[in-house]
């Protein structure tokens, strides 16, 4: 029994040790005045393929805006994303019926 829940309980661990923590910036103006939201994000989102490899090789450049006003703004960044990568996969599974 303990061959089994111990490496459940540690790969938990090592999963949740790699978790992101809270933005302490969420919810305050950058240096022009802005908090990113919905639209921000999706725009972000469907631009984050370019903006991470551009990240690579600039420190000036983020994929993600830590100015953000939170639910929102992730909301925005995940449909613009899944939109660029493919969405929920549900035309792949549609391939496979054959």
């Amino acid at each position: 029994m303990t061959r089994v829940i111990l490496p459940v309980l540690l790969l938990g661990l090592l999963v949740a040790a790699c978790t992101a923590g809270p933005n302490a910036l969420a919810g305050t103006p950058d240096a022009d005045g802005h908090v990113a939201g919905f639209w921000r994000g999706l725009w972000h989102g469907f631009i984050s393929p370019f903006t991470f490899v551009v990240s690579l090789f600039s420190r000036t450049v983020e994929v993600f805006e830590v100015h953000n006003n939170g639910g929102w703004y992730m909301l925005g960044f995940m449909i613009g994303a899944s939109t660029i990568f493919g969405g929920g996969g549900g035309g792949a599974a549609r391939r496979w019926r054959r």
